[in-house]
């Protein structure tokens, strides 16, 4: 996935462009990973950006290379490098804003409940198809979106919720049509990048000290089931219907 940074005024923009879904592979993960940490050392980039070209902002991994790759390596690969770019999104040394339009599925959802506050178009819906693939993983992020109660019918049902809910719960800052998505996200980070640089990485650094939840351990608890069901067959059965079937927009995070 070609992933296009822009950095001013202190806001770097980071866009994620693959047509047609923006599904992550696992090169992708691990590159979206070196990029956020990286401004660790970059005193120029006070807010982050991360938002997505295309009608989806992302669908989950790449199940084509996954089912391409021999033996285990796709899942085991696929969940490394997802474990990193959520890793990387919540441990990023600034704020992280994520602009979600059209579908975030899957991957998706660790990207943007990893992040530090989501804004989103009027057409956003957020969900994991996970265990219509065959696959676990990215609870623990969704249930930073969406209560307890909500999140386990979400899973179980692969239902998707809308923007206008994650709004009424005040897990999405602001919900606006998508046409003007990427100037709110803007003002959004301007206002952050107004403040002192060494303020708002201290700020980020105690939010995430005083988390209730450790994230990377909760994730990777998940992430041992995926691969409990990919050894019993169940993934990759699933993953195989999956791309007989062609459909899009649904492919698991891992």
């Amino acid at each position: 996935m070609p992933l296009q940074e822009t950095i001013a005024d202190g806001v770097a923009t980071v866009t994620m462009s693959k047509p047609p879904v923006n599904a992550l592979d696992i090169a992708d993960g691990y590159a979206l990973a070196d990029l956020l940490d990286g401004y660790r050392r970059n005193p120029d980039v006070r807010v982050v950006v991360l938002c997505a070209e295309g009608r989806g902002f992302c669908a989950g991994v790449d199940i084509k290379e996954m089912q391409s790759l021999a033996g285990n390596e796709g899942i085991l690969e696929a969940n490394r490098s997802c474990f990193e770019a959520f890793r990387a999104v919540y441990e990023c040394a600034v704020p992280v804003i994520a602009a979600v339009q059209g579908h975030c599925l899957g991957s998706g959802i660790g990207l943007a409940g990893n992040a530090d506050f989501v804004i989103a178009a009027d057409d956003a819906v957020f969900g994991l198809p996970e265990v219509d693939n065959g696959a676990l993983g990215a609870a623990t992020h969704l249930m930073r979106l969406v209560p307890a109660q909500r999140a386990r019918w979400m899973l179980y049902s692969c239902e998707t919720a809308t923007a206008a809910e994650l709004l009424a719960y005040g897990s999405v800052l602001d919900v606006v049509p998508a046409a003007d998505l990427p100037a709110r996200a803007t003002e959004a980070a301007t206002a952050i990048a107004a403040k002192d640089a060494a303020t708002i990485r201290a700020a980020k650094a105690s939010l995430n000290g005083i988390d209730p939840i450790d994230v990377q351990r909760s994730y990777r608890y998940e992430q041992g089931f995926t691969y409990e069901l990919n050894l019993r067959g169940i993934g990759d059965t699933a993953r195989e219907a999956f791309l007989r079937g062609g459909r899009s927009g649904q492919a698991p995070s891992a």
